[in-house]
């Protein structure tokens, strides 16, 4: 059974384009991909659109179908109402190329610069052993087909040209969340890359993300959040500060990404003079900038109180700063629990239908 529907589809260059109404025939049990196939046959010969394997597996056909990141292959039409008119666009955050090809070169950079996976020096390629639960902990990430629909989707990269240089995006969290999980990766810097070259302390944990991934990779709660839970473990925990400032007599924490950029570069950096939005920075300029407060050309809050107290313990509380921290998402006059009805949890099943 088929049926004309009308579709709106996205047409131009990197000069500029606008959307087009077309009425395209669609049978039952097609994709929107289908579709697109079937116009570029008929009515739009010239129509540009990347695609490959057709069957969820490559990652080519991301594009933005009724304003969310999909995968043309993956979207069946029968998902939309019968009178619904279905609007495709590009991806968004990156350079449009024509019509619905994008230039997503940006992602293949950020791979470039992501360490390899280092293998032990002593043992033989083939001689490599996981115990079963390592190959199951990581096996999650393994299944990312590149579609780049969570980096299209990500705040960070769609909205702030600025950061972009300094953030890799969630693609590239879980495959550093991955290599530092696997127990033959001979890199013990994995954290702190994350946080200094990476940005993740960029990522505010909006689980977008995780929303578009057509893998069902739990990127967020997996990968990302872990992550920064490592980070925190030894750049913010006060007991391990006080360690440092007892064993190094008060010496700047260095990381190991760090120190090596200060000697020699490391595999994947390629940013040179660039320093951190954390601080952690890689020449004795940028690092004055940011004890001084400059970070990213913004003002950061300075300590009012001294670490320790007139004893010279370290105090349990936290810091004090000289502004006030940002208001509650939730209001001030909220009381808790909230009631179900206003929490915007959404369960991993709820799209099943019983």
């Amino acid at each position: 059974m088929s049926a004309k529907r009308q579709f709106r589809i996205w047409r131009g260059d990197e000069t500029g384009g606008d959307l087009q109404d077309y009425m395209v025939e669609v049978n039952e049990g097609e994709v929107v991909l289908d579709v697109i196939h079937r116009l570029q046959a008929t009515d739009a010969p010239d129509l540009a659109c990347r695609w490959n394997c057709k069957a969820g597996k490559c990652g080519s056909c991301s594009m933005e179908i009724n304003g969310k990141p999909r995968l043309g292959c993956m979207t069946r039409m029968s998902t939309f109402g019968d009178e619904e008119t279905v609007t495709v666009t590009p991806l968004r955050t990156f350079p449009v190329i024509r019509d619905l090809v994008t230039d997503v070169s940006f992602n293949y950079e950020k791979a470039r610069e992501t360490p390899a996976f280092a293998p032990p020096a002593d043992v033989a390629p083939g001689d490599y052993r996981m115990q079963q639960v390592d190959v199951e902990r990581s096996q999650e990430f393994r299944k990312c087909i590149e579609c780049f629909l969570c980096q299209t989707v990500c705040h960070v990269i769609r909205d702030h040209d600025e950061n972009k240089q300094a953030f890799s995006g969630p693609r590239y969290f879980i495959r550093a969340a991955e290599l530092d999980m696997h127990p033959l990766d001979t890199r013990t810097d994995r954290k702190e890359y994350a946080q200094a070259e990476q940005g993740l302390g960029f990522c505010n944990i909006t689980k977008c993300c995780t929303e578009v991934c057509p893998e069902h990779i739990k990127i967020t709660d997996n990968g990302i959040i872990p992550m920064k839970e490592r980070v925190v473990d030894r750049r913010y925990d006060p007991l391990v500060w006080l360690g440092s400032k007892i064993f190094r007599r008060g010496e700047t924490p260095q990381t190991s990404v760090t120190t090596a950029r200060q000697g020699s570069p490391t595999p994947g950096s390629a940013r040179g003079g660039l320093h951190s939005h954390a601080g952690g920075s890689h020449d004795s300029q940028a690092e004055a900038q940011a004890q001084s407060g400059v970070n990213w050309h913004r003002e950061v809050p300075h300590p009012t109180a001294p670490a320790v107290d007139d004893r010279g313990k370290l105090p349990l509380t936290e810091l004090t700063f000289d502004r006030a921290a940002a208001p509650s998402p939730f209001g001030d006059d909220v009381t808790f629990p909230l009631p179900p009805e206003h929490l915007n949890f959404a369960h991993p099943d709820q799209d099943n239908k019983h």
